[in-house]
């Protein structure tokens, strides 16, 4: 299954709206309200005047006033697309995981009265990517599955460079960015409790995978062995640090797929 990732093959099928995408991780139904105002491709507002940011997706952002930002391509776009499906819409919270970040917002799925999923749609649409944490990780299998549909038939943000995956040897211009990162490990190991996968020979300079040993035990109960994954091809993604060479820390598995 070549492009979905080991992910989709060890999930459950996500049949029904609130259907879990791993055993035990049961989307749980919440409140329902009118969407009052669409922030960004990934934030509404409710009549209630909460603010819900859709998890488990990343659209293109926008600048809204913060200063030096430069905008994403596609941000217009993206919030257009949400716009069109959320607007004026009744919808339902649906949680997964953690409810609440850092700034306050509201993190949950978008159920739409007519049982639309709204992460999906977008999804579907390639105007999204996935985006998951290790604390909220339901349905991600099934976002994967859709975000492949759209990338493979070229729709919206897959169209343009800015969010082309990119190649484990050629990382030029992409520090500090979230990327999507494919390539063979050429050597992985597992020291003082940390893994680490390489993608080159040179580890001070070559792409790096880590895993921290708090975080592998989620790693090996998805039946993922990061030790053995050296001579295997697969795509990553995560937020793109350096250190010595270019660099990804994961923290749950979701972020790792196996091509081959």
């Amino acid at each position: 299954m070549r492009g979905l990732g080991i992910l989709i093959r060890l999930a459950l099928a996500a049949t029904a709206t609130l259907a879990p995408a791993f055993a035990g991780e049961v989307l749980v139904t919440g409140e329902s309200d009118r969407v009052a105002a669409v922030v960004d491709g990934d934030t509404v507002i409710l009549d209630s005047g909460a603010s819900v940011r859709l998890v488990g997706i990343q659209a293109p952002k926008l600048a809204l006033g913060r200063a030096g930002f430069k905008p994403w391509p596609l941000g217009p776009q993206a919030k257009a697309a949400l716009e069109a499906l959320a607007s004026e819409r009744i919808v339902t919270l649906a949680y997964g995981g953690r409810r609440r970040d850092r700034h306050g917002r509201r993190l949950a799925h978008l159920i739409r009265d007519d049982g639309l999923w709204v992460q999906g749609a977008l999804l579907e649409r390639g105007m999204a990517r996935v985006y998951s944490f290790a604390d909220n990780r339901a349905r991600i299998a099934d976002m994967l599955a859709r975000e492949d549909q759209a990338r493979r038939a070229g729709r919206g943000i897959w169209a343009h460079p800015f969010y082309w995956i990119r190649d484990a040897g050629d990382l030029r211009g992409a520090n500090d960015s979230f990327q999507l990162v494919e390539g063979r490990v050429v050597d992985a190991a597992i020291v003082r409790g940390r893994a680490y996968l390489n993608f080159g020979p040179d580890w001070r300079t070559d792409f790096t995978v880590t895993v921290a040993g708090r975080d592998r035990d989620r790693f090996d109960a998805a039946h993922i062995d990061l030790a053995a994954l050296a001579g295997h091809r697969v795509r990553v993604r995560g937020w793109l640090k350096r250190y010595n060479g270019p660099m990804i820390e994961l923290d749950h598995p979701e972020q790792l797929e196996l091509l081959d």
